[in-house]
């Protein structure tokens, strides 16, 4: 399973007005794991960066200046999210509106609502009535959250990663054991534990005892023929 953990970050809150994107960050995980591959990119909102915006993310107007306008980077956004990777985003509906809207503005398709997982609305489910933001998640879970002087949409992107991983119950929910070995790895290794288990060079001796194995076939022998265990063991 795909999934791209991700942020942006905006001059504003009103998606539907002038307010623009103005960073994206993802990282990509399969199987709730890290691959390694991410998506970072600054981009020129085509307006002036508000004074409360600046002070939030640190990003002004000639920062942002020659950066790439949303049009010209949204084809290679696009391709690192793929047709069906789930987006797992903290406060989702904020993230896809100002999305959504910017597809729209270069001619793109909407992204399905569907395709969104909330973070947010899971931390509220998980721990009612207790702080639901990033930085509180980071701290119930133990993260490392120091350096986030200034919001990112990358290193919020890795945070919400640990957070994600944590909120669905620690690191390896769902450990996937029946995917080929990877070129190298060796069963029960490190790095190898992702495939088929190879067989024991030597069998484990049987824990049956003698008087254990008597007394099952004594028993079988009374049930007959006719049984179920006579037709498919006699």
């Amino acid at each position: 399973m795909r999934e791209i953990v991700m942020d942006t970050e905006t001059t504003g809150f009103d998606a539907e007005k002038d307010d623009r994107i103005v960073e994206i960050g993802g990282i990509e995980l399969v199987n709730h794991l890290p691959t390694g591959r991410t998506f970072h990119v600054y981009i020129n909102p085509e307006r002036s960066m508000p004074k409360d915006a600046f002070e939030v993310h640190g990003l002004g107007d000639d920062f942002l200046r020659d950066k790439p306008k949303f049009a010209e980077v949204v084809r290679d956004f696009v391709d690192f999210i793929g047709d069906d990777a789930r987006l797992v985003i903290h406060n989702a509906s904020f993230d896809m509106k100002f999305l959504n809207a910017e597809f729209r503005r270069a001619g793109y398709p909407a992204l399905p609502w569907s395709r969104a997982l909330d973070t947010l609305a899971l931390a509220r489910e998980k721990f009612p009535g207790a702080p639901a933001s990033l930085d509180a998640l980071c701290r119930r879970f133990g993260i490392d959250n120091s350096n986030r002087q200034l919001h990112g949409a990358l290193l919020d992107s890795e945070l919400l990663a640990e957070v994600y991983l944590e909120l669905i119950g620690g690191r390896q929910p769902d450990l996937v054991l029946d995917q080929p070995l990877r070129a190298g790895a060796v069963p029960g290794q490190p790095g190898g534990n992702t495939g088929p288990r190879a067989a024991r060079p030597v069998p484990l001796p049987p824990r049956l005892t003698p008087a254990e194995a008597a007394a099952h076939a004594e028993f079988v022998a009374r049930l007959g023929e006719t049984s179920i265990w006579g037709r498919y063991t006699g």
